[in-house]
């Protein structure tokens, strides 16, 4: 039986101090309990450095998270520590690290069950869980409105125990973001939330420690304004591995379970995720992998982004820049009822994530973003293809045919699948959807079939929408593109351009073929009108 010395990426010091031998235990797919995971023989990867870090540093803070990342059972691992249940921590970091002899009362509050539609909805789930606490605690409910049960609740617990109170709220968007289409009442339900919120201010003399974590990040006016003195965890580099797996944790805890799978494939397929710090693994992802054996696109397949696909397609969004936009902080955090920025709600919901961060002048900061991995890059664009005009079981077929011919480098049959696909749209579509009107559409629906494969991509250069350079490495051969927009018959302009700059020069080192492919899209005749091919021998 292998050992292994781990080391907690919060501290970068030896958590246990011995080394620790690994054996197999249980998979905690959907377990979102410490106790649980800790007393019925499950894998856990110690996150409890953190833990001591943030209590040790600070008093209110906040983190954004997509879904499935372990946010929850972050939260519950606070509550256990805050309580003071000392024997669920053995051996790990915390054990050594924490005064167990002081007991925090704690208030959990989790809007994760459930569909809230209104703000009757929102209050009765608030009053069910402040009355549980009530009971707990044997207190009376004095007040008929949350707000004041709230706050009651809060200074009675830090008289009644002498100990200030811990605050912990699970998935504190997910009331708005259940109607995010629903302008009107999901303003409503924010109001709501926001006069919840504010009771924590003021409650500072009796408050101990405060957590609020969820998927999106609303702007401290519209939501926080009665909180502002939360401190925003986010894109912290040192909490970027807070929730989520390592490298080092997949090579350590789960050690014998990496038996029989690539693991640079699962470095592909799986990691990336990263806040400016060490990249994670979404540990849905892995767990399933590690039970299945096999590779699927687990975490997107647990929501479905319809509401994001919509919003893309209104915005007109160029779907090659989602491989490599940039943003400031400010429009990363740009996230509101009123106004919802693609690139925000991209990199919230963790399809794009930070690959690098710039300042090119002092106090300014560029995020460099992306798609984190194989799995979100084609997944997401199999789903835009919908939103570009094609239909699921259509894009689907085309695609499985589109290996067959990339396999056999048929290029005249994938002339004629491209063909074919842009005339079956219907043409109502392009006449009701404005994005069929701009020349980055045609560029964006033949990229988006290929990503949606899980081919490795590299987008070049790009002089303006419509006008593409794309590199597509399969299968022994190297296949460079350039997308033109031309009027009713091809111009040849697209593979010129290609031989004129060169771009086979810097992969002639690879020795494989190397094919120049210029593909001339018409806006009138709403098809593929030229499609030159030039192969270069490896």
């Amino acid at each position: 039986m292998p050992y292994f010395t781990v080391c907690h990426p919060a501290t970068n010091c030896y958590c246990y101090g011995h080394n620790l031998r690994v054996t197999r235990k249980k998979l905690p797919i959907g377990i979102q309990t410490f106790r649980e995971m800790r007393e019925e023989g499950y894998y856990y990867v110690d996150k409890t450095g953190f833990a001591i870090q943030l209590a040790g540093q600070g008093k209110y803070y906040f983190l954004s998270r997509p879904r499935r990342f372990g946010k929850s059972l972050f939260l519950d691992t606070l509550k256990e520590l805050f309580e003071g249940n000392s024997a669920l921590f053995r051996g790990l970091y915390a054990e050594a690290r924490w005064d167990w002899s002081i007991k925090f009362p704690v208030l959990r509050f989790s809007f994760g069950g459930g569909v809230l539609g209104s703000v009757a909805d929102l209050q009765a789930i608030l009053h069910e869980q402040l009355t549980h606490y009530e009971q707990v605690h044997g207190m009376t409910a004095d007040f008929p409105d949350a707000r004041s049960r709230f706050k009651t609740l809060i200074r009675t617990l830090a008289e009644s125990t002498g100990q200030r109170v811990v605050v912990l709220i699970d998935e504190y968007d997910k009331p708005i973001l259940d109607r995010i289409e629903d302008p009107e009442r999901a303003r409503d339900i924010r109001e709501g939330l926001k006069d919840f919120y504010s009771v924590i201010k003021d409650s500072d003399a009796h408050i101990r420690f405060a957590f609020l974590a969820g998927v999106s990040k609303f702007s401290k006016v519209s939501l926080f304004s009665g909180l502002n003195n939360l401190e925003d965890l986010t894109v912290r580099a040192d909490c970027s591995a807070l929730c989520g797996y390592t490298d080092a944790d997949v090579d350590s805890v789960f050690a014998l379970e990496l038996e029989g799978l690539d693991r640079d494939q699962i470095r592909r397929w799986y990691n990336g995720y990263n806040w400016t710090g060490e990249a994670v693994y979404n540990p849905f992802d892995l767990l399933l992998l590690f039970r299945n054996r096999q590779f699927a696109p687990y975490w997107f397949e647990t929501g479905t982004p319809t509401f994001l696909v919509k919003l893309l397609a209104r915005q007109h969004f160029f779907t090659p820049d989602l491989a490599r936009l940039q943003s400031s902080e400010a429009l990363l955090s740009t996230f509101d009822v009123e106004h919802i920025a693609a690139e925000a709600l991209l990199f919230q919901t963790g399809y794009l994530t930070i690959h690098d961060l710039q300042q090119p002048l002092p106090g300014q900061w560029v995020y460099q973003l992306g798609y984190p991995n194989r799995e979100v890059e084609s997944s997401l664009n199999a789903s835009l293809l919908a939103g570009l005009g094609a239909g699921e079981r259509q894009s689907f077929n085309n695609r499985i045919k589109l290996v067959e011919l990339l396999r056999s480098n048929d290029f005249a049959a994938l002339q004629q699948l491209f063909t074919a696909f842009f005339a079956s749209i219907p043409h109502d579509w392009y006449r009701n959807n404005p994005i069929a009107h701009y020349e980055g559409y045609w560029a964006s629906v033949f990229y988006s079939h290929l990503a949606a494969l899980g081919l490795d991509i590299v987008l070049e250069d790009t002089t303006h929408h419509g006008r593409i350079d794309m590199t597509v490495c399969f299968n022994g051969h190297v296949y460079l593109f350039e997308f033109k927009v031309v009027e009713l018959v091809p111009e040849g302009k697209a593979l010129a351009q290609l031989k004129a700059k060169g771009y086979a020069d810097k992969y002639r080192a690879r020795g494989e073929p190397i094919h120049l492919i210029g593909v001339e899209f018409s806006k009138e005749s709403r098809s593929v009108v030229g499609f030159e091919v030039e192969t270069l021998s490896g």
